[in-house]
Formats: C-alpha cells, sequence, structure tokens
C-alpha cells in the first residue's frame, strides 16, 4: 500500500509538470484572447488554421521537437477561436484586427524578435503579419498556395457564405464538423469574411527568410510552389501528407527544424 502511495505521488508530480496553463491577454478592443507559452529560449509563435485552436499543436511532432530543441513555444487561440472571445460585430473582425491581437500579444510576452509558423489560414493570417511586424526572424508558411493572395478567392468567399446559411458542396463537410464540435457560426462566417488578403507586391517587399512547406496531397489552397516564388528569400518543401495530415507528420518538423 505505501509503495502504492509513492507511485500515486509521483503520478500527480508528473502531471502537474507537464501541465500547460492557458493565459489570457486583452487586446486593443478588449477581446480576450487566450494562449500558452512554454520554455525559456528562443520564441517561436505557432499559428492554427480554420474551424481549429491553439490545442490542434498539441502532440504534435513540431511543438515536442520545438520544446526538446530549447525553444519557447507560443501559442495563441485566434480571435473567435477556442478560448479567446468571440464577438459577433462586424467591426472586431475588421482592418485585420487578427493581426493586431498577435503583434500586441507578442509585445505584452517581450519578444523583442521572434520566428513563426502558420498552418492552413494560421499562414494567411502570417503572411499579412509579414508586412507588418519587423520582429518577425524568419517564418514558416505550411498547408498554403497563392491563390489566398486573390481577393475575391472564389474559395474564402464559399465559405463565408456557408457559415451565414449557403451551403455548397465543397463546404458541407466543414459545415457538418462545426455543427459537431458546436463551433460558433457567426464568428466563423466573420473569420472568411474579414480574412486578411495580402497581395503578390506586398509578400515580394518581405525582407525576411520563409519556408513554403505542404503535402505532397495537398492543393486546397492553391498552387505553394507559385507562394514561395513571390518571396525573395524563399525555400520550399514537400512533405508526405494531404491538408489535414502533412502539418502532423515527422518530416514537416524536420523541415521546420532544419530551417530555422
Amino acid at each position: 500500500m505505501k509503495n502504492f502511495l509513492l507511485l500515486s505521488f509521483a503520478f500527480v508530480l508528473c502531471v502537474s509538470k507537464i501541465s500547460v496553463q492557458t493565459n489570457i491577454f486583452k487586446s486593443f478592443d478588449g477581446t480576450q484572447i487566450s494562449y500558452t507559452d512554454e520554455g525559456f529560449g528562443e520564441p517561436v509563435l505557432l499559428l492554427h488554421g480554420f474551424l481549429s485552436s491553439g490545442k490542434s499543436w498539441d502532440n504534435t511532432q513540431l511543438k515536442e521537437d520545438l520544446l526538446s530543441k530549447g525553444y519557447r513555444v507560443i501559442i495563441p487561440d485566434l480571435r473567435g477561436c477556442g478560448q479567446s472571445d468571440k464577438p459577433q460585430d462586424e467591426s472586431s473582425y475588421q482592418n485585420n484586427a487578427e493581426v493586431k491581437d498577435i503583434k500586441l500579444l507578442m509585445s505584452h510576452l517581450n519578444a523583442k524578435k521572434y520566428n513563426a509558423v502558420g498552418y492552413s489560414r494560421g499562414s494567411i493570417v502570417l503572411a499579412e503579419l509579414l508586412t507588418e511586424d519587423t520582429r518577425i526572424k524568419k517564418a514558416v508558411l505550411g498547408g498554403m498556395g497563392i491563390d489566398f493572395t486573390n481577393p475575391n478567392w472564389a474559395r474564402r468567399l464559399a465559405f463565408a457564405n456557408a457559415f451565414n446559411g449557403e451551403v455548397s458542396e465543397i463546404t458541407q463537410g466543414a459545415v457538418d464538423y462545426a455543427k459537431s464540435i458546436d463551433a460558433d457560426f457567426r464568428s466563423l462566417h466573420l473569420q472568411q469574411k474579414y480574412q486578411p488578403v495580402t497581395s503578390k507586391e506586398e509578400l515580394r517587399k518581405v525582407q525576411v527568410k520563409i519556408l513554403v512547406v505542404a503535402g505532397d496531397r495537398d492543393l486546397d489552397n492553391g498552387n505553394p510552389e507559385a507562394l514561395s516564388n513571390v518571396f525573395k528569400r524563399s525555400k520550399f518543401a514537400i512533405v508526405p501528407g494531404d491538408h489535414n495530415s502533412s502539418w502532423k507528420t515527422r518530416e514537416f518538423s524536420d523541415e521546420i527544424l532544419k530551417f530555422l
């Protein structure tokens, strides 16, 4: 019995050490942004995709590797997602509000310089952030092609309409999934309606080193190599997987760690 109690106590200590504290940051308009902050080295910001949250990075090879290599890993829930506030008014998503959140969060965390990794919609937000925040040292755009640079991108408009009641064949799966997790449809609609649009001309002016990495079966968002070619200082990598799996692979993590 004594040995059992000792083992149980050791287990509780172990769990308490690996549990991650969720923090709250109040942004420019009072919206509360949830985030985690782990590790103590050079900061790396991870930005999640659509219909997701910062928790999507949990248990991924990338997060595990970053922490084991001594990086400080910062993961927010973008506004409207996860444990962050989900404002219902249009003004809360206009004028690149998500980008403002991230810039203020990184200032709040005293990040004088940092690296950034986005995946899917997180890459779209990161692309705009690259044009506005000179503190970024290197950036990774994952799971994204060139199409988001078009302000009239049909896929974005279709998803904006889908979460406003106009469901199409290509959006039905996403809508069904959103219902299954009881997602906030109003917020999802506004996230797509006011999603950042960064032109090719703006991206050509970016001076930092960029890695564009995509799955070998992922063309959901246009040609990723064409996106890589827009940047002055870029590398391009293909890893195994489709849009929903490639970012969880060891190969995805290896390419990013090598780049950083």
